[in-house]
């Protein structure tokens, strides 16, 4: 009799603990709040008079100061079938990035309402102001293998709106989506242009260790009466080689119209190849080799005979600090064809030589 009792204790017990943990499914707060902060000072040793880094730097841009690179608190909401981003931001790179948006814009990260449309597949619509398609790196330093971004990171969109459609399978290797965008890295539309832009990316991971990614923009980002068609795709592969060495690869090439109805078009091209190391849990070591060709000034305007033609390495060492809390710090130099960096005396040199540090913390 005893026994019997025994047992029927043990599956009411079994009963309630499962009881319980619907209940705590089913209760879950699908509301998160969350943030994150960068400080950093840096020095670049042409010490520009106007403290601020060459024009096509748009992320970690000021010189010889302590400074605020990128601050926001976010919301997200998320559901089975709804989810929703709403994040606003403060810094230098929310002011060089934002520039050309008006009034409040000027502080939107991120704002955005996602619909899941299929019952049984991961299928979604999202639509609003969203992080990038296109590239590996994005704006929260932490989450890069280096701490200042790459040529190519910041001369291609780190922010878009528009609407997208996306299905990731259910063994999470493929992740596909087609999008209708205002335009390149726009909340609000060019004055004089009616026309939308498109864009996809396609994700393949065939293990953990490996992921392919292919992106892709075209539209016209000037007004109607002067329409360049722009074509641009970005390829990019990352491979965790090993527990301590991971490493990318990615290649940007971009087409643009010469003149509004011309077939002929203005290219150019970035190649880059970043390498990390992490000897220890809280250290790293990260190299990175990069080259910027945008000899007609379609992205970066010098008014030089060659153009836009630069090579750029940088090193880096991360030490973290807490598990929530990063140290980093990086040395870079950037080396052009033609002279285009302004030091203090108003002299143009062919080199451009800078070191970083900064503090990053999330929450």
């Amino acid at each position: 009799m005893k026994r019997k009792l025994s047992l029927l204790a043990f599956a009411m017990l079994g009963a309630v603990s499962t009881l319980h943990a619907q209940e705590e499914t089913e209760t879950k707060n699908p509301l998160i709040i969350s943030g994150y902060a960068e400080v950093y000072y840096q020095y670049d040793f042409n010490n520009p008079e106007n403290n601020t880094r060459p024009g096509f730097v748009y992320s970690h841009n000021r010189n010889n100061e302590v400074n605020l690179n990128l601050g926001f608190v976010k919301a997200n909401y998320e559901t089975e079938k709804l989810r929703a981003n709403v994040a606003l931001g403060v810094g230098t790179y929310m002011n060089s990035n934002y520039a050309a948006e008006p009034g409040v814009l000027k502080n939107i990260y991120e704002a955005n309402v996602g619909v899941k449309i299929s019952k049984n597949k991961n299928l979604w619509i999202d639509a609003g102001i969203m992080p990038s398609h296109i590239g590996f790196e994005s704006a929260i330093s932490k989450d890069c293998f280096t701490l200042t971004r790459s040529i190519l990171a910041d001369n291609s969109p780190y922010f878009e709106s528009g609407a997208k459609i996306s299905y990731s399978s259910d063994n999470g290797k493929w992740f596909v989506s087609g999008l209708v965008l205002n335009g390149w890295q726009r909340i609000q539309r060019v004055n004089g242009n009616s026309t939308v832009a498109f864009g996809h990316q396609l994700t393949y991971r065939p293990t953990e260790k490996i992921t392919l990614n292919s992106s892709s923009f075209i539209g016209n980002d000037k007004p109607d009466n002067i329409k360049q068609m722009r074509y641009f795709h970005n390829l990019y592969g990352s491979f965790q080689i090993s527990k301590k060495f991971a490493l990318i690869t990615g290649f940007d090439i971009g087409a643009e119209q010469k003149t509004k109805g011309s077939d002929q078009y203005n290219i150019w091209y970035s190649p880059v190849v970043i390498a990390k190391y992490s000897p220890t849990e809280k250290l790293s070591i990260a190299a990175r080799g990069e080259y910027y060709s945008d000899e007609k000034g379609v992205m970066i305007a010098t008014g030089t005979a060659n153009g836009f033609k630069t090579f750029g390495y940088s090193v880096n060492a991360d030490y973290w600090i807490l598990p929530n809390l990063v140290w980093r710090t990086e040395l870079k130099n950037l080396s052009s064809k033609d002279d285009i960096f302004i030091n203090r005396d108003n002299e143009l040199k062919t080199n451009n030589f800078m070191v970083v540090t900064s503090l990053a913390v999330s929450f």
